[in-house]
């Protein structure tokens, strides 16, 4: 039995709903990466035609409202998509325009939303833009962030600042062409773009218009923090401060980024591209156009995204404050913790959401532990607002071992053999596993781009969904509950007790109350709902819980009688029709 110490969460009441709902305010978002979801023409790549054969699974299956894809863009495959040769055509290996189209088209028959990666801080050195940029050409000549760099005693040229990329060493690659630096933040195929010129700016505006124009419904903006730098001081760039993390100056770790992350006008710049599909959505009747950020950086920069008391934002700055902080060993206070600080801080016009997984990080089964992944997607799903899912965390899929001889990923090629595995983010990309046929029903050539994981045969989707009880069950459980009007409208209240149980309790008057109960100890509790709240139902319907409990979905138990084992969570409604 454990005490009831108890911490209670400021309450958050959403708003009612009306008929003309905003979709995405409390949608499941289902993040796609094309090249391992699903190959249609067995050339062991997925592909836009795979995204559309599985389109009934997204919309039917598992119930979710919108799919994100991952960079579809023509590429020379450098950062695998991210480093974008034409903002305005498919690469080939994921299909055409056309096939664009028809999975527009598809998912809006289906009532599937669809929305795409803008990667707006580069280009490709392959793009035409940058060719072009490289001759001084009078249109593209300043497409990109160029400086001839300084000259020191002894006529040595150097970078004009000391700017380390992400992907490690300097952020400065010389064109011996042009006679000049240019600025990349990431890979030297990825030359940043200038967004202090007034025609590049209007140049991807354009970009986002073009893929609305073929029937998408919003976007997911990468890497916003790098969109400006400091301009030049003195006929050089600022160099940024030591950090101390680290004694290596090719880690980016090394220096404080005061003057290439989150500078004023990067917000301005994403208002100004909500004003683009608003404005685009008024002109055309649609739906709203949704903007996703991808921004890891302080809260209150996130705060930022969303407005200003003058201009909109992003709909969805994504929240990565439990993806950042959550661990194998995270107890339920700091967990708890992670949820508090995210909601203590959004403010009541804005839309919360909750992410733990994407293309970038570990597995949550292999980040967080699989014991835990049904208890962290419980409570991803009855967290108010939007929840996000990176496709295959619904069977809990596992990081796939990569060794060095065959890794990719150039975050880890940029680092030896004994480090690559802290940085490679190949693991959590492998196909996904669908069943128990040739390369896991992914493909149908037996060679994939990435290996498939060696467990496939016993984790995949067609034998999940024959079991009884499954991981993929209780997400299309969870899927279904949030459509109900308690997830969408009602009040949240969230207790501590002690250091290791959560209870979120969610409550809509005259409808239902839910309640969730996440055990982070390590041993079984027996817990006793009346000790934490006097008003709420005597008996509860179970919706879902953890795989290890001995629980079967839709049965009755008293509120007093909840068994849970260690690292496992239960999800409970009490429904005022029924007297439940």
């Amino acid at each position: 039995m454990w005490s009831v110490a108890c911490v209670t969460a400021v309450l958050l009441f959403l708003p009612a709903l009306q008929a003309d709902e905003h979709w995405w305010k409390y949608a499941n978002f289902y993040q796609i990466y094309p090249r391992s979801f699903k190959d249609s023409d067995g050339d062991g790549v997925g592909d836009l035609r795979g995204v559309m054969e599985k389109v009934s699974y997204l919309r039917h299956e598992l119930g979710v409202d919108a799919i994100w894809l991952s960079p579809i863009f023509k590429s020379p495959m450098a950062d695998f998509g991210y480093d974008i040769s034409d903002f305005r055509d498919i690469h080939s290996e994921f299909g055409t325009i056309a096939d664009l189209e028809a999975l527009a088209n598809t998912c809006k028959t289906e009532g599937l939303k669809l929305i795409l990666d803008f990667v707006p801080n580069h280009s490709s050195d392959e793009s035409e833009w940058f060719t072009k940029s490289v001759t001084k050409d009078a249109t593209y000549g300043d497409y990109y962030v160029w400086h001839p760099g300084k000259t020191l005693a002894n006529g040595t040229r150097v970078p004009p600042s000391n700017w380390v990329s992400v992907f490690r060493g300097s952020a400065w690659e010389w064109n011996d062409v042009r006679k000049e630096y240019y600025l990349h933040q990431f890979l030297v195929k990825q030359p940043d773009l200038n967004y202090r010129n007034p025609v590049l700016v209007q140049e991807m505006k354009d970009v986002l218009t073009y893929w609305l124009d073929k029937g998408v419904d919003g976007f997911r903006v990468d890497a916003v923090p790098y969109l400006f730098e400091s301009t030049v001081v003195n006929e050089a760039y600022p160099d940024e401060e030591k950090s101390g993390e680290t004694d290596d100056p090719d880690n980016p770790a090394y220096l404080v980024h005061t003057h290439t992350q989150n500078l004023d006008e990067t917000f301005d710049m994403m208002y100004q591209w909500r004003k683009v599909v608003d404005d685009y959505k008024a002109e055309h009747g649609t739906e709203d156009i949704v903007l996703m950020a991808e921004a890891y950086t302080p809260l209150t920069n996130i705060m930022r995204l969303f407005g200003s008391e003058t201009a909109e934002g992003a709909h969805v700055p994504f929240n990565f404050e439990v993806l950042s902080n959550t661990f194998k060993d995270t107890t339920g206070k700091q967990f708890y913790d992670n949820i508090k600080k995210w909601l203590d801080i959004i403010p009541s016009n804005r839309v919360s959401n909750w992410v733990l997984g994407n293309h970038d990080n570990k597995r949550v089964a292999s980040r967080l532990g699989v014991a835990r992944a049904d208890l962290y997607q419980i409570a991803l799903n009855v967290l108010p607002g939007i929840a996000v899912t990176y496709n295959g965390d619904e069977l809990a899929m596992e990081d796939v071992y990569i060794s060095w001889k065959d890794t990719i990923d150039p975050a880890a090629c940029n680092t030896n053999p004994k480090e690559y595995l802290q940085y490679s983010r190949d693991p959590v990309r492998t196909p996904f596993q669908w069943d128990d046929t040739t390369s896991a029903g992914f493909s149908t050539n037996r060679t994939t781009w990435l290996p498939v994981a060696s467990n496939y045969k016993t984790l995949n989707y067609k034998a999940q969904n024959a079991a009884p009880r499954s991981h993929v069950k209780i997400f299309k459980a969870l899927v279904r509950l949030r459509k109900q009007r308690t997830l969408r409208e009602g009040a949240i209240d969230i207790k501590l007790i002690g250091d290791n149980i959560i209870v979120i309790k969610r409550h809509l008057a005259a409808v239902s109350t839910v309640v969730a109960i996440l055990n982070f100890n390590k041993t079984t509790e027996n817990i006793k709902l009346s000790s934490v709240d006097n008003d709420l139902p005597a008996m509860f319907e179970v919706i879902t819980s953890s795989m290890q409990t001995n629980y079967i979905d839709g049965t009755i138990v008293g509120k007093d009688e909840i068994v849970l084992p260690a690292d496992a969570a239960i999800v409970l409604e009490g429904n005022v029709a029924n007297g439940v």
